[in-house]
């Protein structure tokens, strides 16, 4: 995330809270994706780009070892409040604090929509690096026939074609395991995109 971005979100982290900082927001397909995933993680999860910190603290209730990080300050300030149980930290998803092959899993919910399609490699090289061998990773996104910017509500965002970053990810060393679409609700009827994908095992 640019400072420009981590700057537009902390001008309006109190709006994107009361909007979709709760699971209560979410579409029920997304709900039940991010639950079925997670239920095969072996190991801890990290929420990569967390936000308000809600799906750190649903998959925590789920009975999961999760913590959460992220770039926007109002953003953890709140996490820490809302959800003290939780852990989480503020910092980068480009260069995350942790050791290699630290977690199990690595949910990246929307948080890569405002990289540059130049530099999304090197964000999911470095998932790739801090995922255990057989690790998982869920990236969530905005769906389009090519990969193109967009007029975001906070900030310009890209638009993928699920087979270009499903490229981006295999060139990471992620081997795709599904993808998933569906259309969201009015009054933005945007198609959206999941796709699961694996760390080979070692050996």
């Amino acid at each position: 995330m640019s400072l420009d971005v981590q700057a537009a979100y902390s001008n309006r982290a109190a709006e994107y809270v009361r909007a979709l900082g709760s699971t209560a927001a979410a579409h029920p397909s997304d709900v039940e994706l991010i639950t079925s995933w997670a239920a095969h993680v072996n190991g801890p999860i990290l929420d990569a780009g967390c936000g308000p910190g809600h799906w750190s603290a649903y998959l925590t209730e789920e009975g999961h070892v999760v913590s959460g990080i992220d770039q926007v300050p109002e953003f953890i300030e709140h996490a820490r409040d809302a959800y003290p149980g939780v852990p989480f930290e503020l910092g980068n998803i480009n260069r995350l604090p942790f050791e290699s092959g630290s977690v199990g899993g690595i949910l990246a919910w929307y948080s890569l929509i405002h990289h540059e399609p130049s530099t999304v490699g090197a964000t999911l090289e470095e998932f790739a690096r801090v995922v255990q061998p057989g690790g998982a990773l869920l990236v969530g996104f905005f769906i389009g026939p090519l990969v193109e910017p967009f007029d975001h509500t906070v900030v310009t965002a890209y638009r993928w074609a699920p087979e270009a970053l499903a490229n981006e990810l295999e060139v990471a060393g992620f081997d795709v395991v599904e993808t998933h679409t569906r259309t969201a609700r009015e009054p933005k009827p945007r198609p959206h995109g999941a796709i699961l994908a694996r760390r080979p095992p070692a050996g």
